[in-house]
């Protein structure tokens, strides 16, 4: 007991809406339905838990964990409500710029990992959505992982140890069955995240998302058992893909501080492999989704953390790729010439990389087409504060189209919408209702969500033109296409 109040719970608490009393007989009710009938809990030990600190024994903070989860309609951890032990309690110091607790010790990164999924799952399964929480500021995130990330400490100490006999956490067994897996299970695993990766790209993240979540949190069970240095850097990998894509597809169909969480868990992951640029990219994710979002100056900070913590080994055509995020981020806040000279940096850098070293396998869906598709994102981008930009995020935007493989179906109704808002922007209605209309014939089978915005950003160009009838005609289409707006309390709060 620390004697402070737990102000995290205390918070939580305070947006679920419930009495002490309510809480006390909600946990008695839930541990018996777990299958912990002896449980007695009661408003003293609730005023205690929120007002004095105190951390309940197992499996008190797992059943809050579930009731908070299944009360607010998104993740909740036992981390999110202060009660994790060994000095980490929900107190939160003055001035403190890590209010979510990051980084975690290393040892914890895959028990939260395998909680989060759980709770995810748990989630789907009972049809609620993620919602009610704030995206953490980037320069939070910055503040919170910089000195994590850019340290160099031995991998013995970081990583999982491997000079002892194989064995699993005693503390995980009551969470799932850990149990060793051979280098077969791991090339099995490592292939099933090209199959999810092909999908996301091809579908979108919405068909799949469950799937990813369901994988990933397997691989944390197998991550509580101590196997061979070799195999655990490869289940580390196979954690941080996964956990990659497990945000890409929140993000793609809206559940936005879920999407976050995993990008912090996948850069965890990836560290924890002692695979530093891969971090790195996983940051980049979040940085993504904050400019997404309308929020460049995180977007920014974020992109300063992912260069940074992906160390000096890191390929230049990742480099490259890194540098494509920060000028959209750059675009967005009409900073021209700043954008510019990132944009050029990162196609030297791309030019530059010679192939001779193969690139990891979550860099290869970033080619040249890619590379134009972000050239052509971020002049668009830009052309809203500076028209002059609209001729040369066409010119990338036909350019990736033209080497768009077929299975990026997804990318390509972007480049269709870049072309269509640049065409606007630059007074060629005629064109934009072109692409205009081969996005819309194809969003129809894309579960993506992202989609779905960039097209409100286009049709929100369409509105000068409304007394042109194509156009007109356009604008009807659109409206009747757009998916119906959630119901209050139903989306993430961002």
């Amino acid at each position: 007991m620390s004697g402070q109040p737990n102000t995290r719970l205390s918070d939580l608490f305070g947006l679920a809406g419930w009495t002490k009393g309510e809480l006390a007989r909600l946990v008695n009710r839930q541990a018996a339905a777990m299958g912990h009938p002896q449980l007695a809990t009661d408003t003293s030990r609730v005023r205690r838990w929120i007002d004095m600190g105190e951390i309940p024994r197992d499996p008190v903070p797992r059943v809050l964990a579930e009731l908070f989860t299944e009360r607010l309609g998104r993740v909740v951890t036992i981390e999110d409500l202060g009660l994790v032990r060994q000095g980490r309690t929900g107190k939160r110091q003055r001035g403190e710029e890590n209010p979510d607790g990051l980084p975690w010790a290393p040892e914890r990164t895959a028990a939260v990992l395998t909680e989060f999924t759980g709770m995810d799952l748990m989630l789907n399964r009972r049809g609620l959505v993620g919602a009610g929480v704030a995206l953490t500021a980037g320069s939070a995130l910055h503040s919170a992982m910089h000195q994590w990330l850019n340290a160099d400490p031995a991998l013995a100490a970081d990583a999982t140890r491997t000079d002892e006999l194989p064995h699993a956490d005693p503390a995980g067994f009551d969470r799932y069955e850990a149990a060793p897996v051979g280098s077969e299970e791991v090339e099995e695993l490592e292939r099933s995240v090209e199959v999810f990766r092909a999908w996301d790209a091809s579908r979108g993240g919405g068909l799949q998302r469950k799937a990813v979540v369901g994988q990933l949190n397997e691989v944390g069970g197998m991550l509580a058992y101590r196997h061979p240095d070799h195999l655990q850097r490869r289940l580390w990998g196979v954690a941080a893909n996964l956990a990659v894509l497990a945000g890409w597809m929140s993000h793609d169909v809206g559940l936005e501080p879920t999407a976050q969480k995993y990008f912090v868990i996948a850069a965890h992951a990836a560290r924890e492999g002692g695979d530093r640029p891969r971090a790195g990219e996983a940051l980049s994710r979040a940085a993504r989704q904050m400019v997404h979002l309308g929020r460049p100056d995180d977007a920014l900070d974020l992109m300063k953390l992912a260069k940074s913590g992906a160390g000096e080994e890191v390929l230049p055509r990742t480099r490259a790729m890194l540098h494509t995020i920060e000028a959209w981020a750059q675009a967005a806040m009409g900073k021209s010439q700043a954008m510019r000279r990132t944009l050029g940096q990162a196609e030297d850098l791309f030019v530059s990389d010679k192939g001779d070293v193969s690139p990891p396998s979550w860099m290869q869906l970033f080619d040249e087409a890619d590379l134009h598709g972000m050239e052509a994102l971020a002049y668009r981008t830009l052309a809203e504060h500076d028209p002059s930009a609209a001729a040369l995020a066409q010119n990338h935007a036909k350019q990736a189209l033209h080497l768009r493989e077929n299975g990026r179906e997804r990318s390509k109704i972007f480049d269709w919408l870049s072309m269509a808002s640049a065409c606007f922007i630059a007074d060629d209605p005629e064109q934009a209702d072109r692409y205009a209309r081969l996005a819309l014939l194809s969003m129809g089978s894309n579960s993506s969500h992202r989609t779905w915005d960039r097209l409100r950003q286009m049709y929100r160009l369409t509105g000068q033109y409304a007394s042109y009838p194509k156009i007109e005609e356009l604008r009807e289409e659109i409206q009747l296409a757009l998916p119906k707006p959630k119901r209050p309390g139903s989306g993430a709060a961002v």
